[in-house]
């Protein structure tokens, strides 16, 4: 979508250490996301950074109306877009940091599945942290968590550290194949059961 990119890459050079993508995100991207989304039964659905909602269209459709989905964006015109173009999810303007306030404002005790669209290797150490402690005390023991980062990301200190964090904080984690039909190129992480 033209204007997307326009929107995604303007925020981009306003905010670089917020918005971690130039470009939205492929459909085979989003499909490797938001592959632990459960067929059955009525999850609730945490995305983390939905951006201009290219995984937003997928959780929507492998949700079917059942559970709630709660889209969690700290970019006031994007999460206004995504409040537009999704009337049937529940999108806040808010940091990911307040997750557990969040859920607890919604009557939800927890998350079944968190995707994260955030840039986790754009953030320092401390901010890493801080997000990862707030999504795993806001998840179900079973629990599935999953994110992805750009190739060119892989050297990145800030990346190599990203990825210990989720071996600490969960008791598995798979890194997928990568998805070459994405811009640029990138590869998923799926964590499950977060740690106590």
């Amino acid at each position: 979508m033209p204007n997307d990119t326009g929107l995604l890459l303007g925020q981009f050079l306003r905010a670089p250490a917020t918005i971690g993508a130039v470009a939205p995100s492929s459909r085979r991207l989003a499909s490797a996301v938001c592959a632990p989304i459960p067929e059955r039964g009525e999850p609730t659905v945490v995305e983390l950074g939905p951006g201009t909602g290219a995984f937003t269209a997928e959780i929507q459709q492998r949700l079917a109306g059942r559970g709630h989905h709660l889209a969690v964006e700290l970019n006031e015109p994007m999460a206004a877009l995504l409040a537009e173009r999704f009337p049937e999810v529940d999108v806040v303007n808010a940091d990911a940091k307040q997750l557990g306030e969040l859920l607890g404002q919604r009557g939800l005790p927890q998350a079944d599945v968190v995707v994260s669209g955030l840039p986790w290797a754009a953030f320092p150490l401390e901010a890493q942290r801080d997000l990862l402690a707030a999504v795993t005390s806001a998840m179900t023991h079973g629990a599935a968590f999953t994110t992805f980062s750009y190739v060119h990301a892989i050297p990145l200190n800030s990346a190599r550290r990203f990825r210990a964090m989720l071996a600490e904080r969960f008791e598995e984690v798979v890194a997928g194949r990568t998805v070459w039909r994405n811009t640029p190129p990138a590869f998923v992480f799926h964590a499950r059961r977060p740690r106590p």
